[in-house]
């Protein structure tokens, strides 16, 4: 793996011994069930603030968007660059294997042949081999008025089909508005809605782009894309952990 996409083994083992604390048999019904999962206080309120804290802080990124000159909504994000902080590179590594199970057997259960390896080293390896070595995690900044169009992360053509958000603001205290949503299509029916309710530290995984579904003569394939609702009053930071990286 490239030595600046490498993470402290301490940084590792602490979010691993976090990440592992859940039950994730019940997460992982959640997510073939519904698409997403929501794991409770991921991060404490003290970790919240700090990383939302390094967002005026432009050492720590590679690049500033600004959702409105694209189209893709009204507020702007930061990409973290290599090396990624400890925190942040910690449970992208740690959650990686936990989710990579579930990826797997989607890809199963849709007839698609591409296997993910067991860990996010080997994993960003495949990305880089590819071309694909520019870090995808982010920092997220709305203000009143500002909201997130939906979308889908796809960044290159290796892309995994799972990624994690994590709310570092307190909603009705530091803001308000700005729901997490989903949006799934299935074939011949009308769209299907999931408003995710967040508190400040808790993480959801979600699908990023399709999902298998158990239907009548099988599974198919579902769409899926996510986005937020408009921010009424305040200020909502979020951390975005998106795991394979972008060309």
């Amino acid at each position: 793996m490239n030595a600046h996409a490498s993470v402290a083994a301490s940084a590792v083992e602490a979010a691993e011994t976090r990440v592992g604390a859940y039950e994730w048999p019940a997460l992982a019904a959640e997510l073939d069930g519904f698409g997403c999962a929501v794991m409770q206080k991921l991060l404490s309120p003290e970790e919240c603030r700090r990383i939302a804290g390094l967002y005026p802080q432009e050492q720590h990124f590679r690049s500033h968007v600004h959702m409105a000159r694209h189209g893709f909504g009204k507020g702007e994000y930061r990409y973290f660059r290599y090396p990624l902080p400890d925190l942040i590179g910690g449970l992208r590594s740690a959650l990686y294997p936990r989710l990579a199970e579930v990826a797997n057997r989607w890809n199963e259960r849709m007839g698609i042949a591409l296997r993910y390896p067991a860990t996010h080293a080997e994993f960003l390896d495949q990305c880089h081999a590819a071309g694909q070595v520019r870090p995808t995690p982010l920092l997220l900044q709305y203000v009143p008025g500002d909201f997130n169009c939906l979308h889908q992360d796809l960044y290159g053509d290796l892309a995994f089909p799972l990624q994690v958000a994590i709310l570092l603001s307190e909603p009705g205290e530091d803001f308000t508005g700005g729901e997490f949503a989903l949006t799934e299509q299935r074939p011949r029916m009308q769209s299907r809605v999931e408003v995710v309710p967040l508190r400040q530290g808790d993480a959801v995984a979600f699908a990023v782009h399709n999902r298998p579904v158990q239907g009548t003569r099988g599974n198919y394939r579902v769409n899926l894309r996510h986005g937020v609702s408009r921010l009424r009053s305040g200020m909502r930071h979020t951390v975005g952990i998106i795991f394979h990286d972008a060309k």
